[in-house]
């Protein structure tokens, strides 16, 4: 059991590289615009042929997140919505049957306040593939990435074009995949990117054995083209987000919820390549 939910996220990117796709991997805010309809959005994403999904626990103060997702938090907020309710989120989807694999992604804060030997064993007992804490250095990784290891969960590193020196050592020991981070800043929609970014992630592909994916500003079936000719995954976050942000009027009513969800659905089918 403790290697079987971090193998599903290896395997998944091992099929799509066999069958020379690139993986579409969405990110939502867990509990945004309620946890109830996070499920729904999760059955949908999937329907739409995501392929990971990146579950981002809200946090009141994310430092890597643009004006986007820092509203989802908001929302998300305001129904208690911690670590371990996105993780029982991701219990209740595997319910439901939803099969593509989980990522978290999270703060350290909240990881020291729920304990890390607890987050690890829980993120195992429902099955959740890795785990995405974008401010913890690599410096101070070990115990988490010793304890990630035991449970069986890919602890997944982010590296950006300023990385520069530290790449080689983060490489090392990285797992699941390798995020690399397309723009200087925050998240957010960008209609163009960091300008040596294409020779940054030849430049990782070159060092590592594992997927490489690309998250921070793509938003567009155009720009999901444009990096999955040079690398086997892409991130979309803050434009799905935004997705469902504008159709919270239609998601908030029971009469209307099945035409929200159809255009969040609608929206990332057209991701898919």
């Amino acid at each position: 059991m403790s290697q079987q939910a971090g193998q599903l996220l290896d395997d998944t990117f091992a099929k799509l590289k066999a069958a020379g796709k690139t993986a579409l991997v969405p990110f939502i805010t867990v509990g945004d615009p309620d946890p109830e309809t996070t499920l729904d959005i999760l059955t949908v994403l999937e329907e739409a042929g995501a392929d990971v999904v990146e579950l981002g626990v809200p946090y009141s103060d994310p430092l890597a997140d643009g004006p986007v997702i820092q509203r989802a938090s908001e929302r998300a907020l305001v129904h208690g919505i911690t670590v371990a309710s996105c993780i029982e989120t991701a219990s209740k989807a595997r319910e439901r049957g939803i099969r593509m694999p989980f990522v978290l992604f999270t703060y350290y804060n909240p990881v020291l306040q729920m304990g890390t030997e607890r987050l690890f064993a829980e993120l195992q007992k429902a099955g959740i593939s890795g785990l995405i804490i974008p401010d913890l250095p690599y410096e101070e990784a070990e115990e988490v990435l010793n304890l990630a290891d035991a449970a069986g969960v890919r602890l997944i590193p982010l590296v950006a074009p300023t990385s520069s020196g530290r790449i080689a050592r983060i490489l090392e020991r990285a797992r699941g995949f390798v995020y690399c981070v397309s723009s200087l800043g925050v998240t957010g929609e960008r209609s163009s990117f960091h300008a040596s970014v294409d020779e940054f992630i030849s430049s990782v592909k070159a060092q590592t054995d594992l997927p490489v994916a690309v998250g921070f500003g793509i938003s567009s079936r155009e720009q999901v083209e444009r990096f999955a000719a040079i690398c086997d995954g892409a991130v979309v976050g803050s434009a799905i987000v935004r997705k469902i942000e504008e159709n919270l009027p239609l998601l908030s009513q029971a009469s209307t919820r099945d035409q929200g969800l159809l255009q969040i659905r609608d929206f990332v089918a057209k991701l898919r390549l």
